[in-house]
């Protein structure tokens, strides 16, 4: 159930406070310019039981500013410094006073998310270079790495300051392509805005899609059938495996065992051929839709048996690998107490020991007995891996007994009357890198007036320097594939 609140600017710390004091975290801040004042809205959720608590507060369309929630939250922080940039809306007393989103050739005060921005000005020459913090002293130096890299890879430039072998401090430097996706959503239609839901992230089609469609079916009052949302869970599983098994066999490719990869990556094209079989698309497109599901086939239990047995066979015999453990083990150690304070989610969590799962703290489906969250304490690459991979076998489990009694066919429930409903609502699913976070308000005329999507990336991204302190450079390819997180799905 979702809890509206509209308070004033002064009492928003104190609100907050008491939110995250209660065991609430902060899932997004969504900026929104309507007529006659600036309105941004906090959305805080718990689970179980499922909770979630929306801060509404308005500012001053002509001078809108709100003080910064940094002190109390990270993710609060990164927020405000993305709304500044985007919307033209001052956090007051922000400690990080400089750009995030905006690269320094974006022209100054120029908004893209305003409903006065226009069209893009010219863009300049950048004003100076990025403020990087430049690490002093006997031995050190710098490595700049990217932002092009070698192969299919999005951009992102990495500054590391190093001793030696030893990483000091890395900063990373994302936004390199904006694609102005939430900008893209406004005035389509519900129908319209699932393809640019499904390619937020395009490895994440069923997550994202899925988040998007629980909220416009809460913004719509829609009611989606039971089998429905099993066959949604299905595909979310699907999902889940194929990016997971690709993972598994990268992390040994970084470490050398290249003939482990490659296995992978022949069961990961098994699986993608299986989701065209499923759904006509090897990334599952087209499987969840506005109301309900569409399947054009089931996986059948003997395949996804053989399939579980490779996997199982490729993680044990990298883990039965002496220069595959060893690697694994002690590499760039993320602690429980830096995963909170930064807001992990998903699997680079419960390798800290976190515990957070949507589909426990927020399920829009029965999940039964099958669902275990595997979590591990240590922090490091090793702990990554096998999360990974006991979450494969939790996925492989719900699939056969999602399965049961489901029918090839699209299943979707009774249209939304016109006018009902709340208007806006909120969407949150495990996807396979962590929670995604979706909230959908509509216009009067039934079209898509603000979409914010979060992808669990925009979270996790900032604890990757913090894992990688006093790991050897070479470590770093390793690390990163641990941590596997989106470009796209950051920068919106």
């Amino acid at each position: 159930m979702r809890v509206t609140h509209d308070i004033h600017t002064a009492e928003l710390a104190k609100r907050a406070e008491a939110l995250l004091r209660s065991g609430h975290r902060l899932a997004l801040i969504a900026a929104h310019h309507d007529t006659d004042a600036v309105r941004i809205v906090y959305l805080f959720v718990s689970g179980p039981p499922d909770s979630r608590v929306e801060l509404h507060v308005r500012l001053d369309p002509a001078r809108p500013e709100v003080p910064t929630l940094s002190q109390l939250s990270f993710p609060a922080g990164r927020f405000e410094r993305e709304m500044r940039d985007l919307h033209g809306i001052a956090p007051l007393n922000h400690p990080l006073p400089r750009r995030l989103v905006r690269h320094f050739h974006w022209p100054r005060g120029w908004y893209p998310m305003r409903p006065d921005a226009g069209p893009p000005p010219p863009f300049g020459e950048q004003e100076g270079p990025y403020p990087f913090l430049e690490v002093e002293g006997d031995g050190v130096y710098e490595i700049p790495v990217g932002p092009v890299h070698a192969g299919l890879i999005e951009p992102g430039h990495f500054r590391f300051s190093v001793v030696g072998e030893t990483i000091l401090k890395l900063k990373a430097r994302l936004w390199f392509v904006h694609r102005g996706v939430e900008k893209l959503f406004q005035g389509r239609s519900i129908a319209a805005g699932l393809p640019l839901a499904e390619r937020i992230s395009g490895d994440t089609a069923v997550g994202h899609a899925l988040a998007y469609c629980l909220a416009v079916e809460e913004a719509t009052g829609t009611e989606v059938p039971a089998e429905a949302q099993r066959a949604r869970a299905l595909l979310l599983e699907l999902e889940r495996i194929h990016n997971h098994v690709a993972d598994l066999g990268m992390l040994c490719n970084d470490v050398g065992h290249g003939i482990l990869n490659a296995h992978a990556q022949r069961v990961r094209e098994q699986l993608l051929r299986l989701n065209e079989h499923i759904t006509g698309h090897r990334l599952l497109r087209g499987g969840v839709v506005p109301g309900g599901s569409a399947l054009r086939a089931l996986p059948a239990p003997a395949r996804m048996e053989t399939i579980g047995e490779d996997i199982h066979e490729i993680a044990d015999l990298a883990l039965s690998h002496s220069t595959v453990r060893d690697r694994f083990t002690g590499t760039a150690i993320l602690s429980t107490e830096a995963a909170r304070d930064i807001g992990c989610l998903g699997y680079v969590a419960r390798a800290s020991g976190l515990t957070d799962d949507a589909r426990i703290g927020h399920p829009f489906t029965p999940y039964g007995t099958q669902l275990g969250v595997p979590v591990h304490d240590t922090g490091d690459v090793l702990a990554r891996f096998l999360v990974r991979a006991e979450e494969i076998d939790t996925s492989l489990a719900l699939v056969e007994q999602l399965a049961e009694g489901l029918a090839p066919r699209v299943v979707l429930g009774p249209s939304p009357t016109p006018g009902a409903g709340p208007r806006s609502g909120v969407g949150l699913v495990e996807g396979w890198r962590g929670t995604i976070a979706t909230r959908v308000e509509l216009a009067p005329d039934g079209t898509l007036a603000r979409v914010k999507p979060v992808d669990p990336s925009f979270f996790n991204w900032p604890a990757l320097p913090v894992a990688l302190a006093d790991t050897i450079v070479p470590d770093f390819p390793l690390t990163n594939k641990s941590f596997n997180l989106s470009y796209a799905g950051n920068d919106l």
